[in-house]
């Protein structure tokens, strides 16, 4: 099994714990500290080491941050995590606390009128970070300390830092050869009068010189920094043991492997100006520059954007490991309709009986994520993970909402289906038709080049709003080629600015929560291409959208009749679809249900 069902954390362990950091504070001469759920690194997903708020205060979402004070602690979390928050932390000692209605910057105003100095350690936190904060502190007496982690000094086991192995990616999957990537991005380096950029993100590094890795659980990266120069050379700073001969030969002579320790120095004798990302950067390493009178300037991490734009090979790939996968999913949920109605599973079993359906393709590197599989109320908490302690039955009549994925060698996939396992209660159906609607519009939309994922994002929700109900997340994320199953800056989101392009792949995500009932979301994965021409459009460039995962969504869970006659053929011709490309990738058992779940409405 790639995923485990142990609970790391409980509220029990935040009261000694906060009360430790307070001492330790109190000797730093500090009257409080941030705790963000994030590493050196800003990846949604972090390495056990990194695990600081989740040990201190019992919070196991992915995004979210702590700040302890001498007489509270306030942890900030979005929609997503909410009704999860309060489920998992001590209320008594830690406030869960609405962002971004409520700003950190407002909270500690309300909390030290008088004033504070607030502690933050600056390999956690970005210059964009503290900008934000420092400028909604303006005018307080509370100041910010940069210090070292006192977590890291009551923390007695840490884990050490992740050492996994390093894979070479073929070039045959990513479509362009590591040297020519560097070329590309040198170019536009010295376009901009820059000699050099500062590379922070894991996933940019594994991109830029086709390796992946083992160093984040389901996510194939390498925790590593690196330098790329105007002349296309890289440092990469890279512990020297993991370096393979298979890795140097791989790499090649432009690129130069160095300690990770040796990456301060390094960084002193760059010459500038050296393009650094505020929003991904540690403040530790701007500040090392900034000291050392090399000049910077910012820009996003030049890899993020042709990241994002996915070459012919990696879609193709893509599409592959879709098909893969969704030949996996018919056989897990021909045999979950089998099995559900006697009332004998857990969804335990439900995400054990996933994942080896997934490795019974003979392909299956990990999983992408922890499968989130909520039976009735559970899955009303959007991101939830199943351990042994919430383990809950799944009966007959319950909601089942369940969202994985799957990391294969030629790509990385994330599908979510809401599946009837009896009788479907009203307004669950009602929900979840509103929701397919959404999905729907979104799967059909044709937009003018140069829109983002906010000009969209409202398709999804439109069906919802009519009700006065809506859901408290981005309606996609954009997502990697066996890569981080999150990937930016594309997204479908109210936030999101970034124009969509052409080989962007997107999630598309809709979904309702009843908290303490149940919850509704049906994902595919869309890829951005030209929009076909229609006959007496205009004469404008238009996108569109292909949808790449392949899996029947259930029907007993929608009320036919509210669909509308576009709705209900976008339904029958994605069944048809799917039944084409699946129908002789299953067994027996599987294709008869496969025909039964994508008959024509």
């Amino acid at each position: 099994m790639f995923q485990t069902f142990d609970a790391t954390t409980t509220p029990e362990h935040a009261p000694p714990r906060l009360a430790a950091l307070r001492e330790v504070l109190a000797q730093y001469g500090l009257d409080g500290f941030l705790v963000p759920r994030a590493d050196a690194h800003q990846g949604e997903y972090v390495a056990p080491r990194d695990e600081r708020l989740a040990w201190l205060t019992g919070f196991s979402g992915s995004a979210g941050i702590a700040i302890v004070l001498p007489h509270t602690a306030g942890l900030f979390v979005d929609g997503r995590y909410r009704v999860q928050a309060r489920a998992q932390v001590d209320t008594s000692l830690i406030s869960p606390v609405p962002w971004p209605d409520t700003k950190p910057g407002d909270w500690l105003r309300e909390q030290m009128p008088n004033g504070a100095v607030i502690g933050f350690d600056p390999w956690l936190h970005t210059p964009e970070q503290i900008d934000r904060l420092e400028h909604d502190l303006a005018g307080s007496e509370i100041t910010l300390r940069r210090c070292r982690n006192p977590v890291d000094a009551i923390w007695p086991d840490q884990p050490g830092p992740p050492a996994g192995p390093v894979l070479l990616h073929p070039e045959g999957l990513a479509g362009q050869a590591s040297g020519d990537k560097r070329a590309a991005i040198a170019a536009v380096l010295r376009k901009q009068g820059c000699r050099a950029a500062l590379i922070t993100l894991p996933d940019s590094l594994c991109w830029l010189l086709n390796i992946r890795g083992g160093d984040i659980a389901h996510n194939p990266v390498v925790q590593a920094f690196g330098v790329l120069h105007d002349d296309a050379r890289v440092t990469l700073f890279l512990e020297p043991e993991r370096a393979t001969p298979e890795l140097r030969d791989h790499l090649g002579a432009d690129v130069t492997l160095r300690p990770p320790a040796a990456l301060e120095a390094a960084l002193r004798t760059l010459q500038g100006p050296v393009r650094l990302d505020p929003a991904t950067a540690p403040l530790y390493l701007a500040d090392t520059l900034a000291e050392a009178g090399v000049e910077t300037r910012a820009g996003q991490d030049p890899c993020i954007l042709p990241k994002a734009r996915k070459s012919a090979a990696e879609i193709a790939g893509m599409e592959a490991a879709h098909l893969r996968d969704g030949a996996a999913m018919v056989e897990f949920l021909c045999w979950l309709d089998a099995e559900a109605p006697n009332g004998n599973l857990t969804e335990i079993d439900v995400v054990r009986r996933l994942e080896e359906c997934r490795a019974a393709t003979g392909r299956l590197h990990d999983i992408s994520f922890d499968t989130i599989c909520g039976a009735g109320p559970n899955g009303a908490i959007v991101h939830y993970r199943v351990t042994e302690a919430t383990n809950r039955a799944v009966r007959p009549g319950d909601v089942l909402l369940v969202d994985s994925g799957a990391q294969y060698p030629d790509g990385t996939t994330d599908i979510t289906r809401t599946i009837a396992t009896g009788p479907v209660p009203p307004e669950a159906r009602t929900a979840a038709t509103r929701v397919l609607q959404g999905m729907i519009a979104m799967s059909r939309a044709r937009w003018p080049k140069g829109l983002a994922g906010r000009d969209l994002d409202a398709l999804a929700r439109y069906p919802l709003w009519l009700a006065g109900q809506d859901y408290d997340h981005g309606t996609g994320h954009g997502i990697g080629a066996f890569l981080s199953v999150h990937e930016g800056p594309q997204r479908l989101s109210r936030l999101s600015e970034v124009a969509l392009e052409p080989g962007m792949i997107v999630s598309n995500e809709p979904g309702y929560y009843r908290e303490a009932a149940f919850g509704i979301r049906i994902e595919n994965l869309l890829v951005v291409v030209e929009a076909a021409p229609l006959p007496g459009a205009d004469q404008r460039d238009m996108l569109a959208f292909d949808t790449l995962t392949h899996v029947p969504i259930d029907r007993r869970m929608i009320d036919i009749a509210a669909l509308s006659a576009a709705e209900r053929a976008w339904f029958d011709a994605y069944h048809a679809r799917v039944h084409g490309a699946l129908a002789d990738r299953v067994g027996p058992a599987a294709r008869a249900w496969l025909d039964a779940a994508t008959a024509p409405l």
